[in-house]
């Protein structure tokens, strides 16, 4: 319940706080590729429930529904403000209506692909699909696109074993740390 509340306040205040910049980057997508300014996600929330999370869309319309890493040319995909976006984690802001909704948390392991059967696998084997997913988690600060999935997999299980709100601000302050540092991001 306490960490409802934290997620929901947070992420209110936040939306607020980031309105002019949200409708920025809307416009700045919009005027530099075709489509819409946020792209909806299928992806695996609490329980392995499909849910839709938004991002704003840094990749063509016609880019494949796969994780990143499995396209054979990433780059070629990405549109004119998107590698910025990817970068700088802007791209991931309109999860907080996910969150504020309550499909997601400010914490947790990074919701997967609806299509990610080896990661949901790993994750459901070890208990770890009872939580909601996160904005951020321990894996993206132990690492984030630099580890392959069975050590995501592990950090995702410590934090499921030890998760608590000190944690939770631990982890918010190294995200913001590593987000600001560029840390982690290779594509």
């Amino acid at each position: 319940m306490i960490k409802r509340l934290f997620d929901f306040s947070l992420s209110f205040c936040a939306l607020v706080i980031l309105l002019p910049v949200l409708l920025l980057i809307a416009v700045a997508v919009r005027l530099t590729s075709k489509g819409p300014a946020l792209h909806w996600s299928k992806r695996i929330g609490q329980y392995n429930q499909i849910f839709l999370m938004p991002k704003f869309r840094s990749m063509r319309t016609d880019t494949p529904q796969v994780a990143t890493h499995l396209l054979s040319d990433s780059q070629s995909y990405i549109t004119p403000v998107g590698a910025f976006l990817r970068k700088t984690s802007l791209d991931e802001l309109p999860q907080l209506w996910s969150i504020l909704v309550g499909h997601m948390s400010l914490v947790g392991p990074r919701p997967a692909l609806f299509n990610q059967d080896d990661l949901v696998k790993l994750r459901t084997d070890c208990g770890v699909h009872v939580l909601k997913p996160g904005l951020t988690g321990w894996a993206q600060v132990n690492g984030r696109d630099d580890l392959p999935i069975p050590v995501k997999v592990k950090y995702d299980e410590e934090y499921y074993k030890k998760s608590n709100l000190l944690l939770d601000l631990k982890i918010i302050w190294l995200t913001v740390r590593k987000v600001l540092r560029s840390e982690g991001v290779s594509h």
